[in-house]
């Protein structure tokens, strides 16, 4: 199979969009890490527009599930690389691995505090 490299700026430009639309509708649709993370973000746009919060406070959560979607996309493309090259279990895979899924938890954990931050005052 060959590559056909696109070499006008706005076709190839199009065509890269496609290609991270494509990517993102098969995380979200396959990978249930994503799901649930897609739809907390979903309930967190909800929660927004319900507790009417400002400007800042939707830049932060925008960044924060960003941030976590991202991060565990990166996850998921690094396990199943990993699974590609070496299916069966191996430790030095299963580091690799844990390393990975610990840089989603460090996003989690920051995406929490932000929500925490916004919405306790809300509650309170």
């Amino acid at each position: 199979m060959e590559f056909n490299k696109d070499n006008s700026f706005f076709t190839g430009r199009i065509k890269s969009v496609g290609f991270a639309l494509k990517g993102a509708y098969k995380l979200i649709t396959t990978e249930h890490s994503v799901m649930v993370q897609f739809s907390l973000a979903v309930l967190l746009i909800i929660a927004g527009f319900y507790f009417q919060i400002s400007r800042e406070e939707w830049m932060m959560q925008t960044l924060a599930f960003g941030l976590v979607l991202g991060i565990e996309s990166l996850n998921t493309a690094v396990e199943k690389i990993a699974d590609f090259i070496h299916p069966e279990f191996h430790h030095r895979i299963g580091f690799i691995k844990d390393i990975a899924a610990g840089a989603v938890m460090f996003a989690a954990t920051a995406a929490i505090v932000v929500g925490l931050l916004i919405y306790v005052p809300k509650f309170l």
